[in-house]
């Protein structure tokens, strides 16, 4: 069955030509726009999704972050509509590369330096995200694609903002919150513990998720063994991640790298780095350690967590444990049952006599 976009003419100067990726909700094209002389890449939403106003609005609301963020590290978005069928479509710049994900699989675990430069610069597009109020809230290795750009290869590009959690002062009157409060959404493997619990997230949250995918391509591996999703997200939650030099044992590390990276991967949100800013300076502190600039490790420095006015919900596959009741809570409660029966039998007795 020959696909009905292809060779289609979208908002009359972009052509599709082949399709060159595709998911559940859709699928991307490559398209020629002859005016400009180059090639862009256009996402569609099938059309059948057209009734799910919540699909809907996170392909939209995928677009919007794009478009709002300029960084050179993030794919640019250049226009938004719909199709004579009402299928949503994007158009961003077309790139050519790999993602992480497809880079480690094919050669195993990265060369640090090498890995460490591409994360400095994903941290730059992360940064101009978050202070925009934008927090991805899905990074993986299958989000970051690798490319050349202006002859500089290794050239991240952070895609995909489906997710993205916009704060009140990024919506529109009228906007849809798709995302609340203990509500789960994002990839298991490489979830915050927070983000795990539903709570509501920052910044932070998308610094343990770039720990994480730091950490997978600096060994080859995650930083538990798990086999399901869920056993993930109990052990993002629960246990500390398999040291570096545990993990892989063969490698050699540059000095300080290890405590930056498990310092991203803290379990509580106050003792990671507060910015992306901050991890991306921890990092160059040790590529100028390693090259004997006198560079220094920088670790976050705690700071105080909010309060939290409502405990978290529970993850699905867990007991919240309740409080053993104390003896003596058993023995006043006793005593207050006790004297209510003797003043009972009192008045009992008066109202007799």
């Amino acid at each position: 069955m020959s696909d009905p976009y292809l060779g289609k003419e979208v908002a009359g100067q972009f052509r599709i030509v082949e399709k060159i990726g595709k998911g559940g909700m859709g699928a991307v094209y490559k398209a020629e726009q002859p005016d400009m002389n180059r090639y862009v890449a256009i996402k569609i939403l099938h059309s059948r999704y057209l009734s799910r106003s919540d699909l809907v609005s996170r392909f939209r609301r995928e677009a919007r972050a794009m478009s709002q963020l300029s960084h050179p590290n993030t794919a640019r978005v250049f226009l938004y509509g719909q199709l004579d069928d009402g299928a949503c479509y994007f158009v961003m710049e077309h790139l050519v590369g790999q993602n992480l994900s497809q880079i480690v699989r094919a050669k195993g675990r990265m060369d640090p330096q090498r890995a460490i430069r591409i994360m400095i610069q994903v941290c730059g597009a992360l940064e101009e995200a978050h202070q925009a109020g934008i927090v991805h809230r899905d990074l993986k290795p299958e989000n970051i694609f690798v490319t050349t750009q202006g002859g500089i290869r290794d050239f991240p590009k952070v895609l995909d903002f489906g997710l993205a959690k916009v704060t009140e002062r990024q919506m529109r009157p009228g906007s849809m919150v798709l995302t609340q409060q203990g509500m789960v959404f994002g990839t298991p493997e490489f979830m915050s513990p927070e983000q795990a619990h539903g709570k509501t997230l920052d910044a932070r949250s998308d610094i343990y998720s770039l720990g994480v995918i730091l950490y997978e391509l600096l060994t080859g591996k995650l930083p538990f063994d798990a086999k399901q999703p869920i056993e993930y997200i109990q052990l993002h939650v629960n246990a500390p991640p398999i040291p570096l030099s545990e993990r892989c044992p063969e490698a050699s590390f540059p000095e300080g790298l290890e405590e930056v990276v498990m310092a991203a991967l803290s379990k509580k949100p106050e003792e990671r780095y507060a910015s992306a800013a901050a991890f991306a300076a921890a990092l160059e502190g040790v590529l100028q350690l390693e090259a004997g600039e006198g560079g220094a490790i920088t670790l976050p420095t705690p700071v105080p967590a909010a309060p939290v006015p409502q405990p978290a919900p529970p993850i699905q596959g867990f007991e919240t444990p309740s409080k053993p009741k104390t003896p003596w809570i058993m023995l006043g409660v006793g005593v207050v049952l006790a004297v209510a029966g003797v003043l009972a039998l009192l008045v009992a007795y008066g109202a007799g006599s």
